[in-house]
């Protein structure tokens, strides 16, 4: 039976709509064509029955046998060199992008299809072409049926699948298909996979190598239109393409992975969708996308969020949003699903989009800050009625307890870095009320600003511990303690500050650099990491931030894709996968070290 790849033995595919992960073994086991947050029809990543696409030498991984991939540069074309015994040959990956796209065009009108073309390089190499789609995470098993002038189509509810291959004989068995060819040097076979709904229009027909040679283009259009002056930026580079593959270009919203149920910890619970927009990552992502000099897409971000917030009510804001801004998330269990290495349960939907999370409205805002020189000098209704709902609202509940940043989901607790994110809310309102009309009242927002942040200071602070704790009168240190300077609550330099990142670093860190989220946390969480590497830069600690980022950066796999976290007993990634905030922590902490006082 098929080991289980583990997380990083998986490569990343957009097409700015959707994503799909190919493994070193050639075998596509996610892929949900409609849209990130739709659903699968390969999905051997959550299950072995799940459905998959593989395309790779006859016995892989077996003895003599070894593989090397690379990105194309400035692209998320995926290249995969196997050799073998008898020859190497070359597998290349993408997700197709409309013919004639360039830049931002790529991802607006995405036909859904999914290309391989295979080089023969060296020898004469056997291959096997292995298609096996179970639409609906895999709750469905199509009927196939082989098409005049070749192909075959696989059709089951509401999915419709074409495959199609150069000079292949395809033929369907029952609930697959399987067919072996051989490959010789200098000989090329284009695959493609093409999807659309039952009922709908009949799926793109594309040829696969120009398919490939236009997607290539588009990607590396797209990146020539973007520049990045700071250091670290072929890392920067990458990380800022991922990012652009997690963008669903038809709203500019940025997931936060592209899956669903990856594991916190082998065989643990935790274990959560994330394929859908956090407005609690918003101002970080801004500021990266900022950074790696995206101002188109940190503008269709920002309109995305206003648009999914919509008018203000009694209701408190959603911490996140389906990718066209859905509200209602609900959360369930998908039994018949084993789960990533039996970690169960799989869950599809985030009941997160519940809880009452209070520093959401400081993200936003700090958003709409980074962003106020472009906005005008007096904001247009919608962008100042949400400016001054989330205001109010700030105002009104910064007292209340929350589920915090990492979304408990125990008891509510006044957790301090939700505290900070209100001192923000109020603390950037003041700055922007010239902008907000007759109704800004930026004399009761600093009064209601200051008093949050003695609080802070206040309640914060544990003087047995010596640091700012995870909550207000907790001993437990949380490394969300470390957003304090990153926010400008607290400069670094204060002696407050720095008993607390010498606490974080000696009870929370690890000796690879890897900060974990609290002391009972078994993984070290990449953002937090990169959190302190910004902290040290920010505390005059420069070199030692420099040698903390490149060991940190050093936990991707072998094309430059976080996940979440890291194991830190084998050193091998968790959680889902590619992780937006990874990626984001990582472009922030390399323009930190580029320019330490940067907002």
């Amino acid at each position: 039976m098929r080991r289980q790849p583990a997380i990083s033995d998986y490569g990343f595919l957009s097409d700015s709509r959707s994503g799909a992960l190919v493994g070193v073994d050639g075998s596509i086991d996610w892929w949900c064509p409609d849209r990130f947050d739709g659903a699968s029809v390969f999905g051997r990543l959550l299950d072995p029955h799940a459905g998959h696409f593989q395309v790779a030498p006859v016995g892989v991984g077996g003895p003599g046998y070894r593989v090397e991939r690379a990105y194309r540069p400035d692209t998320l074309v995926l290249r995969t060199v196997h050799h073998t015994p008898h020859g190497s040959v070359a597998v290349t990956d993408a997700l197709a992008a409309e013919i004639g796209a360039r830049a931002h065009e790529l991802g607006r009108n995405s036909p859904a299809v999914l290309i391989r073309v295979v080089e023969g390089l060296s020898g004469r190499v056997r291959m096997v072409l292995d298609f096996a789609p179970r639409p609906e995470y895999g709750l469905l098993t199509p009927y196939l049926h082989e098409q005049p002038g070749g192909g075959v189509l696989a059709a089951a509810g509401p999915a419709l699948l074409v495959l199609r291959a150069e000079g292949l004989a395809l033929r369907a068995d029952r609930d697959r298909v399987t067919h072996e060819f051989e490959v010789s040097a200098g000989q090329v076979v284009g695959i493609d996979v093409a999807s659309s709904k039952t009922y709908g229009d009949p799926p793109a027909r594309m040829d696969p190598l120009a398919a490939l040679a236009e997607t290539t283009r588009a990607w590396e259009a797209y990146r020539e239109s973007h520049t990045y002056p700071g250091r670290y930026p072929e890392l920067v580079r990458h990380s800022a393409t991922i990012l652009t593959g997690l963008t669903y270009a038809r709203s500019g919203a940025v997931v936060a992975a592209l899956t669903t149920s990856l594991p916190e910890q082998i065989g643990g619970d935790r274990n959560y969708d994330y394929r859908y927009s956090w407005l609690r990552d918003f101002s970080l992502t801004m500021r990266a996308l900022w950074v790696a000099a995206c101002p188109d897409e940190a503008s269709r971000l920002f309109g995305w969020a206003a648009r999914s917030i919509g008018r203000f009510g009694d209701e408190a804001v959603p911490v996140l949003f389906g990718v066209e801004g859905e509200r209602d998330l609900t959360e369930h269990h998908f039994h018949h699903l084993r789960g990533y290495r039996d970690s169960r349960p799989v869950r599809i939907g985030n009941d997160a989009w519940r809880q009452r999370q209070l520093d959401v409205p400081g993200e936003v805002i700090s958003a709409v800050w980074r962003l106020r020189d472009y906005l005008g000098a007096t904001f247009e209704d919608e962008l100042r009625e949400m400016v001054l709902g989330l205001t109010e609202q700030v105002a009104a509940t910064w007292h209340l307890p929350d589920r915090g940043m990492w979304e408990t989901r125990d008891e509510e607790r006044h957790y301090l870095s939700s505290k900070v994110s209100c001192w923000l809310t109020m603390d950037r309102a003041v700055g922007l009320a010239s902008r907000l009309g007759e109704r800004a009242d930026p004399r009761r927002w600093a009064g209601v600003r200051d008093e949050i942040r003695e609080a802070v200071l206040r309640e914060g602070w544990n003087e047995r511990i010596g640091a700012f704790t995870g909550a207000f009168g907790s001993p437990e240190l949380d490394a969300s303690a470390l957003v304090l300077p990153v926010a400008r609550f607290l400069p670094a330099s204060d002696p407050r500050m720095r008993s607390t990142i010498a606490m974080v670093e000696r009870e929370l860190g690890t000796d690879d650099g890897l900060v974990r989220r609290w002391a009972t946390d078994p993984a070290g969480f990449l953002l937090c990491s990169f959190w302190l590497v910004e902290c040290l830069v920010m505390a005059g600690e420069q070199r030692r931030a420099e040698e903390l980022f490149e060991r940190v950066a050093g936990c991707s796999n072998d094309v430059g894709v976080f996940s979440e976290q890291i194991d830190l007993t084998t050193g091998a990634q968790l959680g889902n996968t590619p992780q937006a905030l990874s990626h984001i922590g990582l472009i922030n902490a390399a323009w930190r070290l580029t320019e330490p006082q940067s907002y």
